[in-house]
């Protein structure tokens, strides 16, 4: 049986499997997501091929897990923000800045890069079922402000986010600009200042 540096031997998994994310995650940070492999993440951590499919089943297993060790503490941050706004437009507001500040931040990098990612449809199952709790704190605003349709809205807002948090990581030095055309584009359309939009 392999020494373990826990009290048990689920202590000694959990941290094994914490580990072996984060140095996934160092992985795609530093080589970009082509790197990642099975075979590559026991190089860096020194594991057999063997002793690594005990966590993972197969590449797609262990993006999947990457992508949901992040989204619950993605949602929490996400929560957070809404949390503050009394009005729907800063709720939107909150929801968009949040939402980048995440997706461009180095921490959450990996994860972001990987949800794009190629992958078979169990593991994009697993990964759309976490992304979802992204979406229901704004779904609940819109809902509460009587906006109809409120899940759909919520899925186009996180649309126009995504394309931003693309642009934003090909043009870091534009990022703030692109950010506040996100949320001018999210919460006022094309109605050109000074202007009604045309009915």
């Amino acid at each position: 049986m392999p020494r373990i540096s826990e009290r048990t031997v689920a202590e000694h998994r959990a941290r094994q499997l914490r580990n072996l994310l984060d140095a996934a995650r160092a992985l795609v940070a530093e080589e970009g997501i082509e790197a990642l492999s099975l075979a590559a993440l026991a190089r860096r951590v020194g594991l057999s091929r063997p002793s690594l499919y005990e966590y993972f089943r197969s590449k797609d297993d262990l993006v999947a897990a990457i992508v949901e060790e992040e989204l619950p503490r993605w949602a929490s941050l996400v929560e957070a923000a809404l949390a503050g706004p009394p009005d729907l437009v800063g709720k939107v507001e909150a929801y968009v800045r949040s939402q980048l500040e995440v997706m461009t931040d180095g921490r959450h990098a990996a994860a972001v890069a990987l949800v794009e990612h190629a992958l078979a449809e169990p593991a994009r199952e697993r990964i759309r079922d976490g992304h979802a709790q992204l979406l229901r704190p704004l779904a609940r605003a819109f809902a509460e402000a009587g906006v109809p349709e409120p899940e759909l809205r919520a899925e186009l807002v996180q649309g126009i986010v995504d394309a931003a948090a693309n642009l934003a990581q090909r043009r870091p030095g534009q990022a703030e600009a692109i950010i506040a055309a996100t949320l001018d584009q999210a919460v006022h359309g094309l109605t050109l200042p000074g202007r009604l939009a045309a009915s």
